[in-house]
Parts: structure tokens; sequence; C-alpha cells
């Protein structure tokens, strides 16, 4: 049984884009086939809150070979992207400066296969924030379903 939803998605305007790919390129340095987060929909920085999407295309570099005839966004890419919002959140957010990197993964559970064509919904909720480290509980959710949630971590540099 899936953790209950961070937030519920019902109550927030998912059309408002707060910051679009542009303003998040401004403070994440992944570009070309890494760069798995198109957008910001909402925060709450009280809270340590935050929404953000990827919308899933027939280009996404591993369609052809993950898997050929039936393409599943791989389970690593999806918390790739999980890494890259909770990023955005320090450094734009918290206006934390320097670049931050992946530390670690603990408790993740991938539920239901993510298919071209879908909007993956990022979750965040920021549980612990050191000098240099924080920590996030992160959910991915695709048409009202959870298909991952994970506690990942990332170490200022």
């Amino acid at each position: 049984m899936p953790p209950v939803q961070l937030f519920d998605l019902s109550k927030i305007d998912l059309n408002h884009i707060i910051f679009d790919k542009k303003a998040i390129e401004e403070v994440n340095p992944q570009r070309y086939e890494m760069q798995q987060l198109d957008g910001i929909i909402w925060y709450d920085k009280e809270k340590f809150l935050i929404l953000g999407y990827k919308d899933i295309t027939e280009k996404e570099f591993w369609v052809r070979g993950h898997i050929p005839g039936r393409p599943l966004m791989p389970a690593v890419v999806m918390i790739e992207a999980a890494a890259q919002l909770s990023s955005v959140f320090i450094k734009r957010v918290y206006e934390k400066v320097g670049f931050i990197g992946f530390a670690g993964i603990e408790d993740s559970n991938f539920r239901k296969p993510v298919e071209p064509g879908s909007r993956l919904y990022l979750l965040g909720h920021i549980i612990g924030y050191e000098r240099k480290k924080y920590t996030c509980k992160a959910q991915g959710i695709v048409n009202g379903t959870m298909v991952f949630d994970a506690v990942i971590s990332g170490l200022r540099v």
C-alpha cells in the first residue's frame, strides 16, 4: 500500500507554472538528455513542500532501448527527476549557492510503470536540512496514481 500523498494536488492550479525550464536551468546544470524537470508549479516555503513535473515524450533518450515495443521510464530516471526537483527547491527558493550532488536514496518503491504520453508530477518535502546536506521525501504521481516514492538526499559541494 502506498504512503499518504505528501499534499493534495486538487487544491493546486496545475496549469500555473512558476518556474519554467529556463528558470530551472539558471540553478540546475543538467542539460540535454539529463534534464528531467520541465517546470515547477507550486511550493510552500514554510512547509518545505514543492511540486514540479516532467512530460514524458516519445523522444526521451531511453524510449528506444527500455523496453523495445513497450517503453518504460527507468526507475533511476524517476529518481533523477526528483533529485532535480529538490535541487531547484534548495537553490531557487532557499537561495543556496553552489553545486548540489546526489548523496543517497532510501526506502524507494516503484509501483506502476510510466510511459510516454504521461505527465509525471513530482512532489517533494524537505524533511531534513543541515549546513551542507538535505533530505527530501519524494513521490511521483501519474493520472492520480502514485508511481514511486523514495527518500533522497543531496549534498552541497
